[in-house]
Order: structure tokens, then sequence, then C-alpha cells
């Protein structure tokens, strides 16, 4: 229990703009991290998480671009400068892998719609938890570029991105937790 509670207190969110370049994230790390992100619980086995890996450079130059260009079309012309139009897609090339979060809701909507999403979101939190535990960062953004996303990622019925899951290998500090106490949002009975 010491180590586990010791897991989830290191979990952090780490921003691409820290990870060290051009370090590569092997493919059987992912793998890995997928397969625990497929361990998440869920009610009446639905299983509704689905995952696109932006693992080569060229996808996630394709990744980029998208962001990009999807901030270029959605921003008022006083606002937009060719600065912001690249740092739009820049996390896409600076960090080692993304993966596209995407709800696939049981096509029969045997449990509400919250049930999935819930379970999507522990898949991300066991995601979260292997990283931290090799010291790979990750950072879970949901930019409105992402979650309108569905032609981008090739989507079908029921299907929607939830965000996007950045990671990239970092020499960051460990970073304290910045939590009230427990004790102020429980009543006992």
């Amino acid at each position: 229990m010491n180590d586990l509670s010791s897991l989830i207190h290191r979990r952090r969110a780490i921003f691409p703009k820290t990870y060290i370049p051009g370090k590569a994230i092997g493919r059987s790390v992912i793998e890995q991290i997928l397969e625990n992100a497929n361990q998440a619980p869920t009610h009446r086995l639905t299983e509704p998480w689905r995952f696109q890996v932006f693992h080569s450079e060229k996808s996630r130059h394709e990744l980029s671009a998208y962001m990009s260009d999807f901030f270029r079309r959605h921003t008022a012309p006083e606002l937009l400068t060719e600065e912001k139009v690249m740092k739009a897609g820049e996390n896409a090339l600076l960090a080692g892998a993304v993966i596209a979060i995407i709800l696939h809701r049981d096509p029969e909507e045997r449990i509400p719609e919250w049930e999935e999403i819930a379970s999507v979101a522990m898949a991300v939190q066991n995601m979260w938890l292997s990283c931290t535990a090799i010291n790979l960062g990750c950072y879970w953004s949901s930019p409105k570029a992402a979650l309108e996303a569905g032609e981008f990622l090739g989507l079908g019925e029921g299907e929607r991105c939830l965000g996007l899951f950045y990671m990239g290998w970092h020499d960051m500090p460990a970073i304290p937790g910045k939590r009230e106490p427990i004790e102020d949002k429980v009543i006992w009975r």
C-alpha cells in the first residue's frame, strides 16, 4: 500500500515544454502503458476506451499541422499571429508520443454516457500512474481542436475525442502536490 500511495502522490502533469528533445519513447513502453489502461474498471464490460498513438515523427507533424490549422481557422483575424499558429501545434512536436483519448460508446447505450466517460478517465489514470512509475512525463490536454478532431481522427458513430495525452522523458525534480486536506472534504456518518 505504501508503494501505491507514493506513486499516486508523485503523479503530476509534466508539460511538453519540459520534455527532453529528441529522446524517443520505445514502442514497447507505450504498449505496456496502453495495456495498463486496458485494465481500467468498466461497467457491463463495455471497455469504452480507444486510443490513437502518434508515435512517429511524421504522425506527430501531421497532428501538429492539424492543431495549427484548427487554430488558424477558429481564431478571429485580429487575434491571429503566425507565432500563435506555430505555438498551437508545438506540443505535438515536443512530445515523444501523443495519444488521442477516444470515447467509444456502447452501441446499445446500456449504461449512461457519464459512466463510460468515467471508465475512459480511469484508463487514463492508469496510463498516468504507469508513466509516473517510470519517470515518463505526461499531460492530458483537452483543447477545442482535440475535442473536435473527429474527422481528423476518422472517428465513427458513437465516438468522440476526449483529449490528447502528451508523453516525453524529462529530468524535472519531484514537484510537491497542492491539495487541501482530505479532512476538509469528508463527512463521517
